[in-house]
């Protein structure tokens, strides 16, 4: 038994008791999150191109409030929030092929150790899905903050492995996507495990202008 993730879950309970709930958005007391904040994670779906015949579609932008929440969940292990964050996932995931398996971008174990739960398994359980962990780590890549474009794509280069897929298709799930440097070495790994097809969707994006080499496109649910 991991003592680490008990403990960790056990003093964010004790916290949650003594101290007052504030809205993960705005600060605002005795609520976990605003009706305000609420609005900022109803879906407005872009999708930009990553790659040759992948591409990557998000829910809501990396920005303002919804940043916050998700920071919130990520950081401060706030797992109620999944709950909230989980409609916006679901709007994209309802829509890919009824005969995808839904995969996530495995955390590392640092992160399991940190927070005490999988962040991108967990909102996918909230959204009605299943992870079916087709990916794992074969090595643990750096952190991915502060590494430009290039770096991240070295840094991630060989670090998955990814079990057989049987010739389906493969919605690949991730919680924010910058660059897409872990998207598409996860996409090659699971292609080249017989996936038919992979399909990216992550929570949020960083709304960086010309970062995927173009404008996002708008799309509907």
């Amino acid at each position: 038994m991991h003592l680490r993730p008990i403990v960790a879950a056990s003093l964010r309970d004790a916290l949650t008791f003594w101290l007052p709930v504030a809205c993960a958005g705005c600060g605002a007391l005795d609520v976990e999150l605003c009706d305000g904040c609420r609005g900022a994670l109803v879906p407005v779906p872009v999708r930009r191109p990553l790659a040759p015949g992948l591409s990557v579609t998000s829910a809501i932008a990396f920005e303002g409030a919804a940043a916050r929440v998700i920071r919130a969940l990520k950081e401060e292990g706030r797992t109620p929030l999944a709950r909230a964050l989980a409609p916006a996932l679901r709007a994209l995931l309802s829509g890919m092929p009824a005969d995808a398996v839904v995969t996530t971008v495995p955390s590392t174990r640092a992160a399991m150790r940190r927070r005490g739960f999988r962040l991108v398994e967990l909102i996918v359980r909230r959204a009605g899905y299943r992870d079916r962990r087709l990916v794992r780590l074969r090595r643990t890549p750096r952190d991915q903050r502060g590494l430009d474009r290039d770096a991240r794509r070295r840094n991630v280069g060989g670090a998955f492995v990814a079990r057989a897929v049987d010739g389906r298709p493969v919605v690949l799930v991730d919680d924010v996507v910058t660059t897409g440097a872990t998207l598409r070495e996860v996409a090659r790994v699971l292609t080249e495990a017989g996936a038919t097809r992979v399909l990216a969707v992550t929570l949020a994006h960083t709304p960086r202008r010309g970062g995927f080499g173009g404008e996002p496109e708008v799309i509907g649910t």
